[in-house]
């Protein structure tokens, strides 16, 4: 953006030259009929902090907001921000033990909740935390047991003071944004304006974004892909935005062709899930010209851009480290290449996860990345400095990604360096495994994961946990799949039928209860039939 230098990098100052180019044309639409103007954003957002402040809302503290996609949680999310407090958005399916956690963690001074949602707050403690008060958005909910209630409406109803707006820095924290926590429990990652408005520079560079595009999000707010690189490029970059509340493999054409949007985003299965839809003769009827999806499987990716008449893109990154590798429109789709490092604002390195010694071109490691710039990057984890100084060991952050360079400079993603199975001398990708068997016409989806073979002196065996879809095809159909398409050596030896396969809302598979249940009573091992995988 022209004379917006990265030192003044905050959603306040974005927000109000956006509301003064902009004025009445419309920001957002939502699938519930709501819209958002530009300049309503920054009105209403003014009104809504004088609210929060007549709350005791101050610099510092934090709001906790439990929404659904809409309107009331952007409002939210800024004048939170024009306060100086920070802004935690959390998890809608968070409950018991998962949603305390980050109550603890963050002890929030007001939450703000979906009158949906506000159950999930009874499946928790809070004594001993100084919750002020429970902000119900659509007007029903009961506060939390000792604290007020407020509604968000009367709050939004506010007359806006100019004393209650402060002015934050591009470093300071504007929100706290929650990992999933798939290897314990989760981490609150600090998040600096300027990091928060880099994901969506950085995203609508990537893509060509102009005022004329409209992009389509089904990816959830509480999510860096829905609230950082959807919304924040619309903003960054003048367009607009079409807003569900979930994604529908079944609906997304039809919410993508009648909302005539021009881009879209999507994570981990939902690309492949839309693939697998049924085609239609109306597959091409649509304005959109480019998709952002992480990852791409080699045997759906090329015959996706061609059924939908559009470009994929990859990209590479964290809540924590930015994006820092996106793909370019003249490069080849190939399965993993996040593309090329966006060396204005990050060095990335590939090092050997034992030493952190780097590796050469063409070798597996540990994808490694800190900023150039201050401010770009996460500050740290809440209250969680072990953690912090653990993620930072040698002057870097460790992403905990396998990954490597090919002799172009694109980075390509492998794995977590934990699904990265290891079976006899050879580095395995259950990515890799998984997009094999999730080609055959009778599998629905899988899950493969490293299992110990003890009478192997704890060697690394192949397992997949599968979902069939119809009738469960017989073991040695799906062995006979994998063999004519993958190397023998990664040809699981254990197969098991689930009848579902545990994901986060974002569509990444949570992979540690299976780990931690190993080889059940259900496993099917293929040595009890004598299976010989051909050399």
């Amino acid at each position: 953006m022209e004379n917006f230098p990265r030192q003044s990098w905050t959603y306040m100052e974005l927000i109000k030259r956006r509301a003064a180019e902009f004025g009445d044309r419309v920001f957002c639409s939502f699938a519930d009929g709501d819209e958002l103007t530009f300049a309503e954003f920054e009105t209403a957002t003014n009104a809504l902090a004088s609210g929060l402040a007549d709350l005791g809302v101050k610099k510092a503290d934090r709001v906790l907001g439990m929404m659904y996609n809409s309107k009331a949680f952007l409002l939210t999310m800024i004048a939170v921000q024009k306060l100086g407090a920070i802004f935690v958005p959390v998890n809608t399916e968070l409950k018991g033990a998962f949603l305390e956690h980050q109550v603890r963690n963050i002890e929030p001074r007001v939450i703000v909740s979906g009158d949906e949602l506000r159950g999930a707050f009874d499946t928790i403690s809070i004594d001993g935390l100084d919750i002020e008060t429970t902000v119900s958005v659509e007007g029903g909910g009961v506060p939390l047991k000792g604290t007020k209630g407020a509604l968000f409406q009367d709050l939004l109803a506010c007359k806006a003071r100019p004393s209650d707006i402060v002015t934050p820095s591009a470093y300071d924290i504007a929100m706290i944004m929650f990992t999933s926590g798939t290897t314990g429990p989760s981490k609150g990652v600090m998040m600096p304006h300027a990091h928060c408005l880099l994901f969506g520079f950085g995203s609508g560079r990537a893509l060509s974004m102009t005022p004329a595009d409209k992009m389509f999000i089904c990816m959830p707010f509480f999510h860096a892909m829905g609230l950082l690189l959807q919304m924040t490029s619309c903003l960054f970059y003048g367009s607009s935005a079409h807003v569900v509340r979930r994604f529908s493999a079944t609906t997304w054409l039809e919410e993508i062709r009648s909302s005539e949007s021009t881009l879209t985003y999507g994570l981990g299965v939902i690309p492949e899930f839309i693939f697998r839809q049924p085609p239609t003769p109306h597959d091409q009827d649509h304005k959109l010209r480019l998709m952002l999806a992480v990852p791409i499987g080699d045997d759906w990716g090329r015959p996706f851009e061609e059924r939908f008449g559009l470009r994929l893109v990859q990209a590479f990154g964290m809540t924590e480290c930015n994006i820092p590798a996106y793909g370019k429109l003249e490069d080849p789709i190939m399965a993993g290449c996040a593309g090329h490092i966006e060396n204005d604002f990050f060095e990335v390195k590939v090092v050997d996860s034992e030493n952190d010694e780097e590796v050469s071109t063409g070798e597996v490691g540990e994808i490694v990345v800190r900023p150039k710039h201050p401010g770009c990057f996460m500050a740290g984890y809440f209250r969680m400095p072990e953690r912090t100084v653990e993620a930072w060991r040698s002057l870097w952050f460790h992403t905990g990604d396998a990954g490597r360079f090919d002799d172009q400079g694109r980075l390509f993603y492998i794995d977590r360096i934990k699904d990265c199975i290891r079976r006899r001398g050879e580095n395995i990708s259950a990515f890799e495994v998984e997009q094999v068997i999730n080609g055959h016409p009778e599998v629905a989806e899988s899950c493969v994961i490293g299992v110990r073979d003890e009478d192997a002196g704890g060697e690394e065996e192949v397992k997949a946990c599968i979902v069939a879809g119809g009738n469960a095809p017989e073991y040695s159909s799906i062995l006979d799949w994998c063999v004519e398409r993958m190397p023998r050596y990664a040809v699981p030896r254990y197969l098991e039928y689930v009848s579902e396969l545990d994901k986060t809302p974002t569509g990444k598979l949570r992979k540690q209860d299976l780990r931690d249940a190993g080889i059940t009573d259900n496993t099917w091992d293929r040595e009890s039939i004598d299976y010989v995988v051909p050399r």
